[in-house]
């Protein structure tokens, strides 16, 4: 094959001492996918904008960049602009940022066509309809009028794809194209650009920190570590056998939602067996480094590594190279991130029906009201966000809600933290109607329930120090700080030299750890976690994982988890429910839902989900979940799921009319009524009533 992308050498700084990439070498062959994973910070954005000569003024890069043969750097603007959107094209992460909110997706995509091709304005525009369609836009010639903000997320990011394959470019550089997706998202986005790689040819680097997603759909991967390509080689041999201690403690923090119950899929150990995390954080892109930059990292480092930055060297077949000069180290994965064995067998529970409900919600339902126009105001209709949903949540449990992004998992958690009177049901905390509550006794009952969100930096106020930010619940209730500071630090694992710094001087996990610290000050007796790893480093996300866990066994806490992640839901919770426009269409044991889902929509969520092993994924045979949730102003008549539900194409007549016109109501499954499913057609045996 030819190679259509190669980079030698190449150095970005954005200061005198500011090193963002340091001394990169890649090639991307014709119709290959190059992965290019890292935690934050290793490099990996700012090696895209140099590829494609957007880096901002003030940074310099240096080295040689070739696209086909033809150098790039030392372009002019306006000589690269005449290659972008035409030899080389972009998907950037944010579609919104990068389309521009004032013309249809349609113009937007024939003017590169306009541009690049000198088509007319009514051929560019047919043109423009046939990629949509093609990226699986439906009703492509009556969107392509629509505006950005009118799409999804997942839509939107489709029309990036189709503007980036609109000339057949040789090469497309996809930075983070999956960030902040639904999973059933991702995978349709994969889905996409695996169908413009067919139909362009063009070769892609995909730049993501999602290992998970790269298995499947890269063909070679190359791992970043502090502005350098520290492992590299084809996907299956590094995922099999990685050899830098950085990629391997990667690979191992990564969470699983396959596997038997309370085993991994290597028969290891136990589902909730931990692994040796990742200490410490990447190194500042300005610091000096002398010898290996992951030294301080590395659990088995040697007295070599200190001497000087080790090269790339040969550590298996087809290019496999890793920078690492104690490779005869890393041979057993296991040996470098070992299982971690508890100091004291965990404490047995009671059983689940025997401990006190500490959160019950019964029937609750929020719907907000949708309003038109400026001057004269007028009500346009509803937004069914929360639409009667039930569950409880017991002592020492974690309990996650789980779902696409606007099917009222956080409207939910938002209720419950108001406690305040529903718009209608129930919700009890601790054995007390929210409903009821006079001023001061809900002043006092904030005190047992607490909240953590998903952005830890926008959650903590900027101008105060980590020791006031985790004072001031205590002095709003009245209660002496005296030595609490230090002991919450200590809790949640920081140093109390942390104390002093300000929010922006601590990293993505010590900021988030903060606010764990600031959620248990008042010594709550349940938890609400908004998504609380989803912005974090696979490698961050273990760590934080691992303290909800300690924290739970020694404090006795409760936890409602939101996430959309469900491979981090396996890792962390004891039941899940399934929501979907603002129903609970499954709840049940996380093992036994994972294991054998009721509802069709479960069984899509997790078959969306990739495994971090690309022998596995490439094989698996997946539910496809095609379309977008019904508008939430306008639930359809019946079961809500049922215009994308891959069940619903295969009954009969009788059977699918009973979908079209009743509204599906809990069961029990397996005669277990803690585990139930809202479907008509489900797919396991189910009995009447709960």
């Amino acid at each position: 094959m030819v190679n259509v992308l190669e980079v030698t050498g190449l150095h970005v700084g954005y200061a005198p001492d500011v090193h963002a990439v340091r001394g990169v070498c890649l090639t991307v062959r014709e119709g290959e996918v190059l992965g290019i994973v890292g935690e934050s910070g290793s490099g990996k954005t700012a090696l895209a904008l140099a590829v494609m000569g957007l880096l901002p003024p003030g940074a310099a890069a240096t080295g040689s960049v070739r696209l086909r043969g033809s150098e790039l750097l030392g372009r002019s603007d306006a000589e690269l602009s005449r290659m972008r959107g035409r030899d080389l094209a972009m998907v950037f992460q944010d579609p919104l940022s990068a389309l521009t909110p004032v013309y249809p997706v349609g113009d937007q995509i024939a003017e590169t066509i306009r541009i690049h091709a000198g088509a007319t304005r009514s051929a560019a525009r047919a043109r423009a309809v046939e990629l949509l369609d093609l990226v699986g836009i439906p009703g492509a010639s009556r969107r392509a009028r629509a505006y950005p903000h009118e799409f999804s997320g997942g839509m939107r990011q489709r029309v990036m794809i189709a503007m980036a394959i609109a000339n057949d470019p040789v090469a497309i550089v996809a930075d983070e194209p999956t960030t902040a997706l639904d999973v059933t998202i991702q995978a349709q986005v994969l889905d996409v650009l695996a169908v413009a790689k067919q139909a362009t040819g063009a070769a892609i680097v995909l730049i993501t920190h999602d290992l998970a997603m790269v298995a499947g759909f890269a063909d070679r991967v190359m791992v970043m570590y502090a502005g350098r390509a520290v492992e590299s080689g084809p996907v299956d041999e590094i995922y099999r056998r990685p050899r830098m201690p950085y990629t391997i403690g990667l690979l191992q923090s990564l969470p699983r939602i396959d596997g038997a119950a309370g085993t991994d899929t290597a028969g290891g150990p136990p589902r909730r067996a931990r692994k040796a995390p990742i200490e410490g954080v990447p190194p500042d892109a300005s610091a000096r480094l002398d010898g290996c930059p992951f030294l301080p990292r590395c659990p088995v480092a040697a007295a070599e590594c200190a001497r000087g930055e080790p090269e790339p060297v040969p550590v298996g077949p087809a290019g496999h190279t890793a920078a690492c000069v104690n490779t005869a180290a890393t041979a057993d994965p296991a040996e470098v991130f070992p299982v971690l064995e508890a100091a004291d067998p965990p404490p047995v529970r009671r059983p689940r029906q025997e401990r006190p409900i500490v959160l019950e919600v019964d029937g609750l339902v929020r719907h907000h009201p949708l309003y038109r126009g400026t001057l004269l105001r007028r009500r346009a209709g509803t937004v069914h966000a929360v639409d009667g949903i039930a569950f409880d949540v017991r002592e020492g449990e974690t309990l996650a809600l789980v779902g696409e992004s606007g099917c009222g998992k956080t409207t939910a958690l938002m209720e419950i933290l108001r406690l305040s009177r529903p718009q209608r049901g129930r919700i009890a905390v601790l054995g007390e109607d929210t409903s009821a509550l006079h001023p001061a006794r809900r002043r006092a009952l904030r005190r047992d329930v607490q909240v953590v969100f998903q952005d830890p930096f926008t959650s903590l106020d900027p101008r105060m120090r980590v020791a006031d930010i985790l004072a001031e619940p205590l002095t709003t209730h009245g209660l002496p700080v005296g030595e609490r500071v230090e002991e919450l630090l200590d809790l949640v694992g920081l140093d109390p030299v942390q104390a002093g710094r300000y929010p922006h001087g601590l990293s993505g996990g010590q900021r988030q750890r903060v606010g764990i610290a600031r959620a248990l000050a008042l010594e709550p007796r349940l938890l609400l976690l908004d998504e609380p790893v989803a912005s974090l480093d696979v490698s961050v996300q273990a760590g934080v994982m691992d303290l909800f866990e300690d924290l739970r066994a020694r404090l006795g806490l409760a936890y409602l988890f939101v996430a959309h992640d469900l491979a981090v839901v396996r890792r962390i919770a004891d039941r899940v429910a399934v929501m979907h426009v603002g129903r609970i269409v499954e709840i049940g044991p996380v093992d036994d839902v994972y294991g054998e889902p009721a509802h069709p929509y479960t069984r899509a969520l997790l078959d969306a989900v990739p495994l971090p092993d690309p022998f596995l994924e490439r094989r698996r045979r997946r539910t496809p979940l095609q379309g977008e949730p019904p508008d939430p102003t306008d639930p359809p008549a019946g079961c809500r799921f049922r215009s994308r539900c891959f069940r619903y194409t295969t009954l009969t007549a009788g059977e699918s009319r009973l979908c079209d016109e009743s509204d599906p109501q809990t069961r029990s499954v397996d005669l277990d009524p803690e585990r139930v499913v809202a479907c008509h057609h489900p797919l396991v045996a189910v009995r009447a009533g709960r």
